[in-house]
């Protein structure tokens, strides 16, 4: 029964990665349609990340009312509504109408499978779940290049996302039977014995800044790279439009491999040696990013960036009980969405004013800073709590 019900959370997580792309691969596109800034994509996402930090720390409560089932095909609902607003929208502000509902639908459902996931599961499904995520941040990109190149526009390219996650709303509304069959029964069984923490209790917790610190940056390093890698392939390489919103795809293409084989190096390595592994990556992707060969370097680069990414996040997701105890970690993780949101919302819209301003060849340079900060924040956390053990 477990297993089934983790094909349906994979499922899940492929409508959670389907629209992350899409914006920053027809915004150079939608941009001058709508006679704005190039930065102005930094608005959207900031108001999207806005709305998934209200619903991540929301997250424990709801899951506690409804459940992991309900939490997750309400979510994705809510989505597909807002994608298909994206789809009609005639100006920019319709864009961030519509990005609100689409914020609140990915935050809470997010931190509930995370945590489900941790609990419940070893950490290589961590990694293969969050490469689920990635097949869907990669197909997204290639759906806006089809709609793109097809001369149907970039509204086609998020309709045919938001048709998707209507399906997959079905099958999950179908599937939740599934989760109480598969979840013993007793109320919370499945949050396992969650406790009600404050927020200001979770704070004072060894490591728990350093940790919210990382991953703050491990956010603003994969939000900054998948939102302005079509920008900067398009005004730093001079690629048109339709083949930068292929090749900016590369970078989820490198998360996706990597995620998949992560699930493997885990047989070898703890959540710790996963990171730190992730990081060396992430380090050489950028530094191929500062080389001025050509856009198959930076190509290259994106991939390696994408690949460094991979073990990050779920190896940080699944060490977070062991860190924090099994009945903190849907509370902590809600706080680390939160974070990670955060991180989302600011620095993508930081690198838009820089690129507006000055130059969107400085993407490597942002982008090296917040390694750095990542990898000291990572280091206090094992200072302080320990490694993490698979």
């Amino acid at each position: 029964m477990y297993s089934l019900l983790l094909a349906i959370i994979y499922l899940a997580f492929i409508s959670l990665g389907l629209p992350d792309a899409l914006l920053g691969a027809a915004w150079p596109t939608i941009y001058p349609q709508f006679g704005v800034p190039v930065s102005y994509a930094g608005v959207i996402s900031m108001i999207i990340a806005a709305g998934t930090v209200v619903s991540s720390l929301l997250g424990d409560r709801l899951n506690r009312a409804l459940g992991t089932g309900k939490v997750t095909a309400i979510s994705v609902g809510v989505t597909a509504c807002a994608l298909f607003g994206f789809s009609i929208s005639s100006s920019f502000w319709q864009l961030c109408a519509w990005a609100v509902p689409y914020g609140l639908g990915a935050g809470s459902v997010d931190a509930a499978l995370n945590n489900f996931v941790a609990l419940h599961y070893k950490s290589r499904h961590m990694s293969w779940l969050h490469c689920f995520w990635g097949i869907g941040a990669s197909v997204g990109p290639y759906i806006m290049g089809f709609a793109l190149s097809n001369g149907e526009g970039w509204g086609a390219g998020y309709r045919y996302i938001a048709y998707l996650q209507i399906a997959l709303t079905a099958l999950l509304i179908i599937s939740l039977p599934l989760w109480k069959r598969a979840v013993p029964s007793g109320g919370n069984a499945e949050e396992g014995g969650a406790e009600r923490v404050k927020m200001t209790e979770l704070l004072k917790m060894p490591g728990a800044k350093a940790l919210l610190l990382a991953f703050f940056c491990y956010s603003a390093v994969e939000t900054t790279a998948g939102l302005w890698a079509s920008s900067y392939l398009t005004l730093h390489w001079g690629l048109d439009e339709v083949m930068a919103a292929s090749w900016a795809s590369f970078f989820y293409f490198g998360m996706t491999a990597g995620r998949a084989a992560s699930g493997f190096i885990t047989m070898r390595l703890d959540d710790t040696g996963m990171i730190r592994l992730g990081q060396s990556v992430l380090l050489i992707g950028i530094a191929l990013l500062f080389l001025p060969v050509s856009e198959y370097t930076a190509m290259a680069g994106l991939i390696l960036v994408g690949l460094g990414c991979a073990p990050i996040y779920p190896s940080i997701i699944h060490s977070t009980p062991a860190h924090f105890g099994a009945a903190r970690s849907q509370a902590m993780i809600g706080l680390e969405m939160a974070s990670a949101y955060v991180g989302t919302t600011a620095m993508p819209p930081l690198f838009g004013l820089i690129a507006n301003h000055i130059d969107v060849a400085l993407l490597p340079a942002y982008l090296l800073v917040f390694l750095a900060l990542m990898f000291l924040g990572y280091q206090t956390v094992v200072r302080r709590c320990g490694k993490a053990a698979d």
